[in-house]
């Protein structure tokens, strides 16, 4: 199959952060048969996504992104998914019931397969090797020949991010989504957690909406699923160029690898690929806004990406760092807005906090992770703004990567269970206590009756 029109544009455009395939044949070959492929998401469940944002953009719904810094293929197992999938779920609840909102649940999952990096080299002990760039790519073991840029790895991405894609939509259309389980996995938290008894109030609330809503006649068969979105870095453009799709019915264009694609703060160059790439296609997209971010540049991303000022078309995910948040945010959501335009305003308070441990290891300390996102949503407050939600990096499993939370993890723990492919996530103990805590922000911003529209609970 020719390559889609539409999307083909970006190849005369400079494109950072490429692998440097050994073989063209094959990296030809690989990408003929996925644009063969049956797309991994449909246009109408992108339309979907796109109407949901909107809602975000308006302040009528918070977005909830989460999920692995970098995918690997031996973690596409029911055990990883389900955990994921659960602590988003039980993270969400959380979230709808102190905003009395929706809300917007995208899996940072089936797709999260490549990384950028800052340097194409690693060296250790003397031997200098290609960097790892996610399992899409070269393998993590320090081997020169683990470490060789192999095609093939793009096929398997796109049968690994399948894989994942139908398990999840099982879960959340099989029961395990179910509002009840959800709130009793959250219980079973807060009677377990080292901070559980700071949330006590907040679950007996939930407890009572739920009974409120029973007593009502409400019919609760409906809470027994859950909208669930997938996302990704949408890094890799051979990739993601091979699996567009142009409906024919519409003429609208979609990346049909994932709902929601973002570009990173190494790729947004307004002359370059990705910027290109992501203009050419109808997904709601994302940008990720680091703390060198000028005005000028958020403003002609604008231009570039949403210039119908469409809301639900473009996100904004700052990750200024928590030192910076506070200085950085305020004039880009004002210029911004004096321009009349309405993205999503989201808060990544992972990337921009991490340091290195006195034993190597790269962590995130949870302290901080919060108090990024404390001071996204106090700017929004001051300004009258809508602090549309937050993307984060997280697992299902009780890892050792991230230090502090109610079941504080420190330093000297870290080598227990640190097993992520890249940077280190929140484990599901931490990411709870996060909900929790950004619960509590939301609920000084807007106080919300214990009895609120039952509704907002999904």
């Amino acid at each position: 199959m020719r390559e889609n029109e539409n999307s083909a544009s970006w190849r005369d455009f400079p494109a950072a952060q490429q692998p440097d395939w050994p073989d063209p044949a094959a990296l030809r070959a690989v990408t003929g048969r996925l644009s063969e492929a049956p797309p991994l998401v449909f246009g109408a469940e992108c339309d979907q996504l796109r109407l949901k944002m909107a809602a975000v953009a308006r302040g009528e719904a918070i977005l909830l992104q989460g999920g692995d810094c970098a995918e690997t293929f031996a973690q596409v197992t029911t055990d990883s998914i389900r955990g994921k999938l659960k602590t988003l779920l039980q993270m969400a609840v959380v979230l709808s019931h102190a905003t009395a909102l929706p809300v917007v649940k995208v899996g940072r999952m089936a797709g999260q397969y490549a990384k950028p990096r800052s340097s194409p080299y690693e060296e250790r002990d003397g031997v200098t090797l290609p960097s790892y760039r996610g399992d899409a790519v070269n393998g993590l073991e320090f081997t020169a020949a683990s470490r060789i840029p192999d095609p093939q790895r793009l096929r398997e991405m796109y049968e690994a991010s399948a894989r994942t894609l139908n398990l999840v939509r099982a879960l959340t259309t099989g029961g395990f989504a179910d509002l009840h389980q959800v709130h009793a996995w959250n219980r079973g938290f807060v009677a377990g957690s080292g901070a559980g008894e700071r949330y006590e109030a907040l679950a007996d609330e939930i407890d009572r909406t739920l009974a409120f809503m029973r007593a009502c006649g409400v019919d609760t068969r409906e809470l027994g699923t859950a909208e669930f979105f997938v996302g990704h870095e949408g890094l890799l453009l051979d990739y993601e160029a091979a699996l567009t799709r142009t409906e024919p019915e519409t003429g609208r264009t979609y990346a049909a690898s994932g709902h929601l694609l973002w570009i990173g703060e190494r790729t947004r160059d307004l002359d370059g690929a990705h910027v290109e790439f992501f203009s050419r296609i109808d997904n709601p997209i994302a940008v990720k806004l680091g703390p060198t971010t000028t005005a000028d540049t958020v403003l002609a991303l604008l231009d570039r990406l949403d210039p119908d000022r469409d809301p639900g078309r473009l996100t904004f995910v700052v990750r200024a760092g928590a030192d910076k948040i506070r200085d950085v945010l305020p004039t880009l959501v004002e210029k911004v807005a004096a321009e009349g335009a309405l993205p999503c305003w989201v808060s990544d308070p992972m990337h921009g906090n991490t340091v290195t441990a006195p034993s190597g290891h790269k962590t995130r300390s949870f302290e901080t992770v919060l108090d990024e996102v404390r001071g996204f949503v106090e700017v929004h407050q001051s300004l009258g703004t809508h602090p549309g939600g937050i993307h984060v990096e997280l697992t299902g499993d009780d890892v050792t990567e991230c230090t502090g939370g109610g079941n504080t993890v420190r330093p000297e723990d870290l080598p227990h269970r640190y097993e992520t492919a890249c940077d280190p996530r929140l484990n599901h103990t931490q990411s709870i206590d996060l909900a929790f805590r950004l619960a509590e922000m939301y609920r000084e911003r807007r106080p919300v009756s214990p009895f609120a529209d039952a509704a907002p609970l999904r």
